[in-house]
């Protein structure tokens, strides 16, 4: 099975997955005892750990060999765990330099590494796009790629070996769902046959039930509810008490309801118009407000609430109800906020025992309760004695267990399965043995090897916070250490809204230490008593007026553009300043917290009212600022000589470019790099930058 014909040339060998059943009919006798300890340890692993471990590169040769089919060259046919039955036909031809997975494969076990891209470089890596030109080839030397694959294929068939198949991979829209919960279908069937409720009798509601669980033979919930039945003459539902049949007329409704994102879909229409009871909304409501300006969520929500939302509008545009076919003026997908998983490394045993008939009684009993785990660092180096200590470990806990079952051999086999961990359970990667033990039931018989220094280290992925992965950072801790403001900026202060951002607290103290200088604006003296100054501006405020409108400015233009992250920084630069200044003017700090309160309203909100304001912060108008405070007395220009900067000249912003030129012919610094010499020319740019050619 293959989706690239065109790099059949390519072909330096074949894998099969370890299940694949052709696997113990071509294994020659001198391989099976490597390919059936191979097959056992791959049987260990779930699909999705083969899937998504592409660090351990493992594999076995079956001592087969495949034809070429246009050359006649023997393939050898191997077997890796990376190749799934499921997928395809569970056997794939293996093309390294395009492959990235069979690139390493190959790499591994020293395999060949033909190169059919004309121009192209795998030597660091495989050559995964598809534009390249075919060469080494035979008939399809000198094609592109998508001309060499429908060549190839019209060519396999002409041969008889193979044909073309376009195999398309569709996204199940699945409506319904076997749970309570949710809108109800308004639909009765008579015997196989669907049929509407009509319009005049909806909406219908979903019936009581004494229990939400499915029914003992299998159907959803609402199967449990007697009044679940349509009276077809009388138009209403009816009660039909369990195990009797429905009388003349009345008929069973579906049983299946409808998903969350069903009502989600539509339901900023029905805010336009949410008491109207004749339909789900008025024509001169939705012609008034038309779509929403701005939605913004997860990209995860696209295959389900955005798909459906759009449908919908659509739908309901054709059939004339609303004025718009988009759902949304326009739309943001923020970035999710990813954990840090741990990760602990499970090896494989192989048992060879006398009594083979017993195998199955204790040996798979025996293998699963006594897992091996290794440390991160020991991966690649785990030293002979290192094992050889576990296996005389478990020698002695296998006779004792089973001392009428003679041990043959014990052998660990050095492919890893990477098991994510609970992150409470790892500081600094560094496993809680103890507890690692306590946390599963089938861990309590681990074995470890360990660093030299007698820790277990744990890998570690950035990935999507999930239950499954066990690194969901619950933010009670660091509320309860820092604040709620605290966390608010600082998850404000991680990156731009779009962008996944790992969560990690390192610069969490940074934020926590802006808030405490907030807090001393308005306080004085070692027992921090609040004071503000009430007095009028005086000339002496202009270096902080400044500092207060250029935030005012910076904060207003950053929120419009949905710029959330930047904001943190103006406030701490606005904090800094203003203490720098030792400002405690209520003309400043007022207006400073008003625009600070979206982000720390907490601490604003006390603030505020210790100020003496009766109405809360969230009902004061947002600050203007003054461009008078946001010009600049003075530029610093960088000084250059020959395009490279040597100093930094302040000087007025007033001055033409005939000034500057002047003073900073004038200065000493410039006097000591012309060293004598004239300028053959000065460029200035006003309150931009000097430049000399020399």
């Amino acid at each position: 099975f293959t989706t690239r014909h065109d790099t059949i040339f390519g072909v330096s060998f074949m894998v099969l997955a370890p299940e694949h059943e052709l696997v113990d009919e071509i294994t020659t006798a001198e391989q099976k005892a490597e390919i059936e300890a191979y097959k056992k340890a791959a049987s260990l692993k779930s699909e999705r750990d083969r899937q998504s471990d592409i660090k351990n590169i493992t594999g076995a040769f079956t001592g087969a060999y495949a034809i070429h089919p246009f050359t006649g060259n023997k393939i050898q046919i191997w077997i890796g765990d990376y190749v799934l039955a499921t997928y395809g036909t569970g056997a794939v031809m293996a093309v390294p330099c395009g492959d990235q997975r069979d690139w390493d494969f190959a790499k591994h076990f020293g395999i060949e590494i033909k190169n059919i891209f004309k121009d192209k470089d795998i030597s660091a890596a495989a050559y995964t796009e598809k534009d390249a030109i075919i060469t080494d080839s035979d008939f399809l030397n000198d094609l592109p790629a998508k001309e060499a694959i429908k060549k190839a294929i019209a060519e396999i068939e002409k041969r008889g070996f193979g044909k073309g198949k376009t195999q398309y991979r569709l996204r199940d829209a699945v409506f319904s769902r076997q749970r309570y919960w949710g809108e109800p279908f308004p639909v009765y069937y008579k015997g196989d046959v669907p049929y509407l409720i009509p319009s005049e009798c909806l909406p219908i509601e979903l019936p009581e039930v004494e229990k939400y669980l499915p029914t003992e033979d299998g159907k959803p919930p609402l199967g449990n509810a007697k009044s679940w039945h349509w009276d077809e003459q009388n138009k209403k539902i009816v009660d039909v008490p369990h195990g009797q049949k429905p009388p003349s007329g009345v008929w069973g409704l579906e049983l299946n309801t409808m998903p969350g994102w069903a009502g989600s879909s539509w339901y900023f229409l029905r805010y336009m118009d949410a008491k109207n009871d004749n339909e789900f909304v008025a024509k001169e409501k939705v012609n008034y407000w038309k779509n929403v300006d701005l939605y913004i969520g997860g990209a995860e929500h696209a295959t389900g609430h955005l798909l459906y939302a759009r449908f919908w509008t659509k739908f309901l545009y054709d059939l004339g109800y609303i004025p718009f076919e988009e759902p949304f003026q326009k739309m943001i997908n923020q970035g999710m906020i990813q954990g840090r998983s741990s990760i602990v490394y499970r090896t494989h045993l192989d048992i060879s025992i006398v009594e083979d008939e017993k195998l199955d009684i204790f040996l798979l009993d025996f293998i699963k309760k006594h897992p091996i785990f290794v440390s991160s660092k020991q991966l690649d180096n785990s030293s002979h004695s290192n094992f050889q200590t576990i296996i005389n470990k478990l020698r002695d806990k296998f006779n004792n267990i089973h001392p009428e079952i003679e041990i043959k051999d014990i052998k660990i086999y050095q492919n890893f399965t990477p098991i994510h961990v609970d992150i409470s359970l790892v500081e600094n990667d560094k496993l809680d043995i103890g507890a690692f033990k306590q946390w599963r039931e089938e861990y309590k018989n681990a074995e470890f090897i360990l660093e030299d220094n007698g820790d277990y280290l744990c890998g570690h992925e950035v990935e999507k916070m999930s239950k499954s992965k066990y690194n969901v950072q619950t933010p009670d801790e660091l509320v309860e250490k820092y604040g709620a403001d605290t966390l608010r900026c600082y998850e404000m202060f991680l990156g731009p809204l779009e962008q996944h951002k790992p969560w990690d607290t390192q610069g969490i103290t940074g934020v926590h230490n802006f808030l405490k200088k907030l807090w001393r604006l308005f306080h004085t003296g070692e027992n921090e008593s609040f004071y503000v100054d009430n007095s009028p501006l005086s000339v002496e405020s202009e270096g902080a007026l400044k500092s207060l409108h250029k935030t005012i400015k910076k904060v207003k233009e950053d929120i419009e553009r949905f710029s959330f992250n930047t904001p943190v920084s103006a406030y701490m630069i606005c904090v800094n300043e203003l203490t720098a200044q030792k400002c405690n003017k209520r003309a400043i700090l007022e207006p400073l917290l008003v625009i600070l309160a979206p982000y720390a309203p907490h601490i604003a909100e006390e603030l505020w009212a210790k100020l003496g304001n009766k109405e809360s912060i969230t009902y004061a108008v947002y600050p203007k600022y003054n461009e008078a405070y946001l010009v600049e007395s003075n530029h610093k220009y960088p000084v250059s000589f020959n395009g490279k900067m040597r100093f930094i000249l302040e000087l007025p912003t007033n001055l033409t470019a005939a000034e500057v030129e002047k003073e900073v012919l004038a200065n000493e610094q410039t006097i000591k790099q012309l060293n004598g010499q004239l300028p053959k020319k000065v460029i200035v740019v006003p309150n931009k930058i000097i430049n000399f050619v020399v």
